[in-house]
């Protein structure tokens, strides 16, 4: 099926099970202990060795040597791999280095040996026990050190411009010009990257944790240089990923070919040490910031320069884009460089570009607003755009940004916010207030399914579609029984296996929409067949309450099915995206206590209101609002990965010394969905919000802060080193 024009009228939009707030399907087999992460699948094959991996001690230069005969000669060691005797291996599309060092070293941590024996404790023993002999190189780690190096890289649109920003900024009657720094984040998730590998002849089954089944199982191919189709992944619950389990990484490689070299099932987890630093990360950012507006706060002109860093041939973190769109202004530019830097890959994180982008755009806008003596509320509003300021041809699909933000001023009593900084007290605390704009883009993939009608009346829907923890089981047969006209105890989802209909995968906050389109696809195809079957006209049948009707006619689903019925479709998208801009938008309000004493920040309010398309699930959806909400709180008051400048290392590249917000430092959080569908999203109407949840969040804190104590603070984390030194007098 293909989607080239605004959905109209359809199933979905009777809404009896789809936009309920449903409790996860999946939810239980969780809570038990009976959802089997990838390095739990004890049941898939027997006699499973277990790897562990030895990570490069140096970032840059190459292996003139290694002594493996104390580890090979250690108890219970099976095998050992490294690039000598992996055999030829390529590298996966979607890496930046291989996965594999051998003899030259990328980065610090990627993976030199695996070493493989009868139990953990014996490999890992073993593992120490490899001595490798590096010739280090120099290499660059600091992003503000290379930043006059850095150049325009090789992507999609990395510099935009409209009308003549230069001339239009030096007569604006109000100026901004200053510089805001974000720093490399690690994703942090619970699962470690684990994989179970076993050969059957040249048959390779895999058991893994991964996001985006369909491109891990074709780099996998690539990268052992064998059919794509004799690669069976499989990944039915994730616990975690934020984007760090998108591609293919060294777990899922080094278990397959430990398996090949000790011949038998082969288990890696990558051990948490080795994470940050062997897998990706969110990358550094500096972003300069330029607006000028005319005295009554029209912005005439805005510029958003970013850069970043990666290793030789990566990307940069895009974190201009949200500004090419969310405000107006007719004189306007947007330039994205890179810089080549020996640390870790850098990749996509939760919400990758806006996330960073929006941490200083959204200060950069209240520092604005202040300068102008406004509102940070009204001087967003006022400067609302309905249509692509960079193409105003093209409109919104749907853009309720200004009701978000009357909304959640409203709701979080903003009127009653002091305008000047550091006159709110209570006690020892500073109180303060800040605002933020959400905007995320939204995205759609061809996603396939496959659905099949038995004799009970169960629908079974199969697809590679991932559930990263974000309720894809639920939403995929709310669809489902929503389509066949089903109670949702009728439906079975099974999910993240390769050899089920290829999906859009978990990421880029296109997986709802995507896949739940896929199987409304499926599911078209499959009234389609019911209603040929019973000789009814397609065009005029009802599925409801079990029963097919058409006219005075009604037989019962289960009946229909006779011996079973299966259909499989995709959904495929045209031209609409490049018609019209479509986007999700958002409001941040948070309160925050300072102590005025230590600097201490506390977080006492928090709350999101969100303009994302029809919400397929608002339980689940809340969930991964205020999820987005806590990362974006971390990203603002305690994360970052401290870089060895000599090494060229995260050096804090473990739960103890990486901190990440926990239950006591989060207060309530109040999540306000708009009342929203989008026809010219998908059949579904929806769009994506778990990834709109943590964009602008960082600036709202920040902003709140300056409010609570009048310190403005352009370099994340805001932790209080930053304040202590400059905070009023108690």
């Amino acid at each position: 099926m293909k989607f080239e024009n605004p959905a109209t009228m359809n199933p979905i939009d009777r809404m009896t099970v789809v936009g309920k707030p449903t409790d996860r399907i999946d939810g239980p087999l969780k809570v038990s202990g009976r959802a089997p992460y990838a390095y739990e699948r004890h049941d898939v094959v027997p006699n499973q060795a277990y790897g562990y991996v030895v990570g490069a001690t140096i970032a840059k230069g190459k292996i003139r040597g290694m002594d493996l005969a104390a580890a090979k000669a250690a108890p219970g060691v099976i095998a050992i791999v490294t690039a000598e005797n992996a055999g030829k291996l390529d590298k996966g599309e979607m890496n930046t280095a291989h996965l594999l060092a051998g003899p030259d070293v990328q980065h610090y941590h990627q993976a030199v040996a695996l070493v493989v024996a009868e139990s953990f404790e014996q490999a890992r023993a073993a593992a120490n026990l490899v001595k490798v002999d590096y010739a280090p190189e120099d290499g660059a780690f600091d992003l503000k050190s290379v930043k006059d190096q850095a150049v325009k890289p090789d992507s999609e649109d990395p510099d935009t411009a409209a009308g003549n920003f230069d001339a239009a900024f030096s007569t604006a009657p109000v100026k901004l010009d200053e510089t805001y720094t974000t720093p490399d984040h690690s994703h942090a998730m619970m699962e470690p990257h684990a994989s179970i590998a076993a050969w059957n002849g040249d048959q390779l089954n895999v058991w893994t944790s991964n996001q985006m089944i369909n491109w891990t199982k074709g780099d996998l191919a690539k990268t052992l240089g064998i059919d794509k189709e004799k690669v069976r992944l499989m990944s039915p619950f994730i616990g975690g990923g934020f984007g760090g389990k998108l591609f293919l990484r060294a777990d899922t490689l080094l278990a397959a070919l430990g398996a090949r070299e000790a011949k038998r099932p082969v288990k890696v987890a990558l051990q948490r040490p080795l994470m940050a630093n062997n897998t990706t990360h969110r990358p550094a950012t500096i972003q300069r910031i330029r607006i000028g507006t005319d005295e009554a706060g029209k912005i005439l002109a805005i510029a958003h320069e970013g850069w970043s860093g990666d290793l030789p041939d990566g990307q940069p973190e895009t974190a201009v884009n949200q500004t090419r769109l969310l405000y107006a202004g007719k004189d306007r530019m947007t330039k994205t460089r890179l810089a080549v830097l020996n640390l870790p890959e850098g990749n996509a994180m939760r919400a990758p570009g806006e996330a960073p982008g929006m941490m200083a755009l959204e200060i950069a806008i209240d520092e604005m607003a202040e300068r102008l003596k406004m509102d940070p509320v009204e001087f967003r509003i006022l400067n609302d755009t309905q249509v692509d300021p960079e193409k105003p041809e093209r409109p919104f699909s749907k853009r309720q940004f200004v009701e978000c933000m009357k909304i959640g001023a409203e709701r979080f009593g903003w009127s009653a916010r002091k305008t000047q900084p550091g006159s709110t007290r209570e006690g020892t605390l500073l109180i303060g207030h800040g605002v933020a704009s959400a905007f995320r883009n939204n995205m759609v993939m061809t996603s396939g399914a496959r659905v099949k009608l038995d004799n009970r009346g169960v629908v079974t829907v199969e697809t590679d579609m991932t559930d990263i923890g974000t309720g894809s089981y639920t939403i995929i047969a709310q669809t489902a029984a929503e389509m066949m006209g089903l109670p949702l105890h009728k439906v079975e989802v099974r999910l993240g296996d390769s050899s089920f209909p290829v999906s859009a995968g978990s990421g880029g906050q296109w997986g709802a929409n995507s896949s739940t389109a896929g199987v409304y696809a499926a599911c078209v195809k499959l009234r389609e067949a019911v209603a040929a079957k019973l000789g009814f006209n397609s065009e005029d049948v009802t599925f409801e309450n079990g029963e097919v009707r058409s006219g005075n006619r009604s037989v019962p689903l289960a009946e229909a099915a006779g011996d079973g019925l299966t259909v499989e479709d995709k959904m495929e998208y045209g031209d609409l995206d490049k018609k019209f801009q479509q986007s999700t938008f958002g409001a941040h309000f948070v309160e925050v206590g300072v102590d005025s004493l230590t600097g201490e920040v506390r977080l006492r309010r928090m709350l999101a209101v969100c303009a994302a398309g029809r919400i397929l699930n608002p339980k689940s959806a809340r969930s991964q609002v205020i999820g987005a909400m806590t990362m974006g709180a971390g990203a603002a008051l305690m994360e970052e990965l401290a870089i060895d400048k000599r090494r060229g290392f995260f050096v804090n590249h473990d739960l103890a010394g990486y901190e990440v917000p926990v239950h006591a430092d989060i207060p309530h959080q109040e999540v306000v969905f708009l009342e929203e569908d989008d026809p010219v999203s998908s059949p579904m109407k929806a769009k994506g919000v778990g990834e709109l949840g943590i964009c602008g969040v960082g600036a709202a804190v920040a902003n709140a802060i300056y409010n609570a104590t009048g310190i403005r603070v352009r370099d994340y984390p805001i932790t209080l080193d930053k304040l202590i030194d400059r905070l009023p007098q108690a």
